[in-house]
């Protein structure tokens, strides 16, 4: 295959101009709220279970119940690997946007199947096995949304806004728990015990649902990346001959994406367990829990933005994962330790000082991931690290932080959080810089096929543009 030095005479990638896209408001607005979508349907059940954990796991110990519930949670996390695994080239091969649609499509289904499933005392065990497959559907569109939503953000982003555009995958995640929390508390909140444990529940689910047409709608309208469509014009590999390529030629790349993702543990714990944690060790109402959890959040979805910006005049590894994950190792142990006091305040500072850390992480973790990996294997690299780290330390931590919790030992639950972020700051250490403020015309620091890709549409257009003339 001719290489970029051969068709360019430089391997430079600056010597490319950026390929105008006129219509990149619409795409990263699609890409956004599809994200959002997304994450609302996964984060509500792991608020929710403790509400409904009696109605479709039923059990003489209530805590019984909820396990079963989160063991549940957890299953979608257990499919989101092999989604990872076998979905991600598909978009490396045939596009980012088909992927999305899908996924989108998977969520939403799953969703409506949650909110409208009966309860076990009307159908039997019919009720929790509904629950089982509508988090496998859930789980194989989670593990193939994240890095393909990732992947094509970035890749639509200005070359000097890609840190901006790719906070906005975890924004809309962010904004997404903050819409999830929010509904929790609402229905909680506005329903007597009774209601809320019948059907009151089940009306976040079926919003979800609902939220996932609109998201399909956009996404089937939205227009596919510049570099994935130049580099598909010069790569036909098979999606399994991707798959070989990455973890042949970039080990060392899927490492550093895997610790990126791995302070998950933290996240998950803090967006869908922390409300619990402090119900079950302090005897706090889950309502005002969630209330304060929505203050908290509302800081995460403004420092992540910020955070990705200044990562495009600042640079991205020196400053904000290591930052994130020293804040991170220093404050959830004394922050866990002080939700021991009493009063509303008191949990609103824990869940707001979790939240501006992981905040600081988040910004600029997609953006990275994407610029470690060539766009021909982009999407499996991310795909391959994130749902692998998601599913082995994300969908357990819930669960094992209740284990701690029923054994007497929820300060290990601090404890086994901050020995993660630990081995992940080691890695840190060994992140390229891969941000520039330079018009690069390929996301990764050097990108051939992309190069020619584009080089091949520059010629084309150009001859198309003479025959016209002529």
């Amino acid at each position: 295959m001719k290489t970029s030095q051969d068709a360019l005479g430089s391997p430079d990638p600056s010597e490319l101009p950026e390929v105008p896209n006129p219509r990149r408001a619409v795409n990263m607005v699609a890409g956004t709220i599809g994200h959002f979508v997304e994450w609302y349907d996964w984060y509500i059940y792991g608020l929710l279970a403790a509400v409904f954990s009696s109605q479709i796991f039923p059990s003489d110990d209530p805590f019984a119940s909820l396990v079963a519930a989160l063991l549940t949670y957890a299953l979608g996390f257990v499919v989101r690997p092999l989604s990872g695994i076998i979905i991600s080239p598909l978009a490396d091969r045939f596009g980012r946007k088909l992927i999305l649609t899908l996924s989108v499509s998977g969520m939403a289904l799953g969703s409506l199947i949650i909110g409208l499933t009966p309860s076990f005392a009307t159908i039997g065990y019919a009720a929790p096995a509904l629950f089982l497959f509508a988090r496998i559907i859930q789980g194989i569109s989670a593990g193939s949304e994240g890095q393909s939503a990732i992947a094509f953000m970035v890749e639509h982003a200005p070359a000097n806004r890609r840190g901006l555009f790719g906070s906005f995958t975890n924004m809309a995640s962010g904004l997404a728990t903050l819409a999830a929390t929010g509904a929790a508390a609402m229905v909680t909140s506005s329903f007597a015990p009774a209601d809320l444990a019948a059907w009151g529940w089940r009306i976040p689910f079926v919003v979800g649902g609902i939220l996932g047409v609109v998201g399909l709608i956009l996404r089937a309208r939205a227009e596919e990346t510049p570099e994935y469509e130049a580099e598909a014009l010069v790569d036909q590999k098979s999606a399994a001959a991707r798959l070989m390529d990455l973890v042949r030629e970039h080990p060392k790349a899927l490492l550093q994406a895997a610790a990126l993702s791995a302070p998950a543990v933290a996240y998950y714990t803090w967006a869908t367990f922390l409300p619990t944690y402090a119900k079950l060790t302090t005897g706090r109402d889950l309502s005002s829990t969630l209330a304060g959890s929505v203050i908290g959040l509302a800081l995460l979805v403004i420092i992540v933005p910020t955070c990705g910006a200044l990562s495009d005049r600042l640079g991205r590894r020196k400053i904000f994962p290591i930052i994130g994950a020293i804040g991170m190792i220093v404050l959830f142990y004394p922050m866990l330790l002080l939700l021991n006091q009493p009063g509303f305040g008191v949990y609103v500072l824990v869940s707001a000082s979790g939240w501006v850390v992981l905040g600081i992480w988040q910004s600029v973790y997609p953006t990275i991931q994407a610029e470690l990996f060539p766009a021909a294997v982009r999407v499996s690299g991310i795909g391959l690290a994130h749902q692998i780290v998601i599913a082995v330390f994300g969908g357990t931590a819930p669960l094992i932080a209740a284990a701690f919790v029923g054994a007497g030992q929820p300060m290990l639950v601090a404890v086994y959080m901050i020995a993660i972020v630990a081995l992940s700051l080691i890695v840190y250490f060994t992140l390229p810089e891969t941000g520039s403020r330079a018009g690069r015309a390929t996301v990764a620091l050097a990108d051939p096929e992309v190069l020619e890709g584009e080089h091949l549409l520059l010629s084309t257009s150009s001859g198309t543009k003479e025959k016209r003339s002529q």
